[in-house]
């Protein structure tokens, strides 16, 4: 497979504050990879360098002309203001200057009805909001999907139903996958590899082979239920 994404020695530090060190690691196009570590390890602030919208040091080396989507832990905007989603799919597709048949597209894939597109945002339940947040990011037809935490606040059966949506997306358009997740149970089941995070690069690969509970209890601080699937279920 083609190399996607080359990351070598990534340093951030911001406001004096060292937020990731000497951070290493590379995908393959189509691989997915989760990003796990306790609050504060740095896991968000390596997606918003890998999308080079804070300063660091090192090497952020993307494919030739690769399309990333970006699906973020929370949109900083009022979700109480009389915004519907299509409001906010319109106004990307008229920035990227797309068609409308791209947003019925994206809409169908991801199973949103004409009834959440024209539902004010602050009145959708968490899934169809996190729906939507995936559908922005699919529009102009990606081939990485960088996703922050797109579970978080979800109940069980919703966070479900983003994973399977996630991953049959991935399977159906070949997508590279770059998720940050503090669910382990999906990390065995559905990526190819793991990053573990905590400030620094603890470590990197398949999770069925540097997961186990001594990995565990040095990036989280505690001890964790370990499970150990043997196989994963993409």
């Amino acid at each position: 497979m083609q190399s996607i994404l080359s990351v070598k020695n990534l340093n951030v530090s911001l406001e004096d504050n060292k937020i990731l060190e000497d951070i290493s690691f590379s995908l393959e196009a189509g691989e997915s990879m989760a990003v796990i570590g306790p609050n504060g390890s740095g896991k968000t602030v390596l997606l918003k360098s890998l999308l080079d919208l804070i300063p660091y040091s090192g090497q952020v080396k993307w494919a030739k002309n690769v399309k990333i989507g970006y699906v973020p832990q929370k949109i900083d905007a009022d979700r109480h203001l009389p915004i519907t989603l299509l409001d906010l799919l319109e106004a990307k597709m008229r920035t990227l200057h797309l068609v409308q048949s791209d947003c019925r597209e994206v809409c169908r894939i991801i199973g949103l009805t004409a009834n959440a597109l024209k539902t004010p945002v602050g009145h959708l339940s968490g899934g169809q909001f996190q729906k939507g947040l995936i559908a922005l990011a699919l529009l102009g037809n990606p081939g990485v999907l960088l996703l922050d935490e797109p579970t978080a606040s979800l109940d069980q059966s919703s966070e479900e139903h983003i994973y399977e949506l996630i991953y049959r997306l991935q399977e159906q358009y070949r997508l590279t996958i770059i998720i940050v997740s503090h669910d382990l149970s999906m990390v065995y089941q559905h990526v190819d590899k793991v990053l573990c995070l905590n400030k620094e690069g603890l470590c990197f690969g398949d999770p069925h082979d540097v997961l186990d509970p001594k990995m565990l209890k040095k990036l989280f601080g505690t001890s964790f239920e370990y499970y150990h699937h043997a196989h994963k279920t993409k």
